[in-house]
């Protein structure tokens, strides 16, 4: 048997589901610093404003790499890993942004595709436990594990290389 929303209750739902992602995006932007090597992007020489260059470039290659690859991550997260409705999707974006928030405001760094992500895992169990599909889950934690140290060892390779082209590095 289907539920069907009452209107009210429906018209609400629609302004949090709109409403919700501006949140979690203001949320994440909260962490969002640019370091001390990239003041010259400041046109005021790193006090508030980033210059706008920066900021199309930034929004263009965001759009590039969701549009070429983004659903590689979206459809497992909100599909494969448990099926979501809207009001659960209104759930994950109250639960990441105020994770967000709170670790800002704690000066904690946090991964923005993290939080979401268990936030949806969280979301999923609470739904029932049995329709996480862990095969989903297990794949996004091996990632999680193994990309700081292949960063690593990629960066220090490059750096090794660096070295033996640059003298005195």
């Amino acid at each position: 048997m289907r539920h069907r929303c009452v209107p009210a209750a429906c018209s609400l739902m629609l302004m949090l589901v709109i409403a919700l992602p501006l949140f979690a995006a203001q949320a994440d932007a909260t962490l969002d610093t640019l370091p001390s090597w990239l003041a010259f992007m400041h046109p005021d020489g790193g006090k508030t404003d980033i210059d706008s260059w920066v900021v199309l470039s930034c929004a263009l290659v965001m759009a590039a790499g969701t549009a070429s690859g983004g659903w590689r991550i979206i459809k497992p997260l909100g599909d494969k890993m448990v099926k979501l409705h809207p009001i659960n999707g209104v759930a994950v974006d109250t639960a990441s942004a105020t994770i967000l928030l709170t670790a800002a405001q704690l000066g904690m760094p946090v991964s923005t595709t993290h939080s979401i992500s268990t936030a949806i895992m969280g979301v999923g169990f609470a739904k029932n436990p049995r329709a996480l599909k862990m095969s989903v889950i297990e794949r996004i934690v091996w990632a999680w594990l193994l990309t700081i140290p292949a960063s690593a060892i990629v960066a220090a390779l490059i750096f090794e290389a660096l070295k033996l082209k640059i003298p005195g590095l």
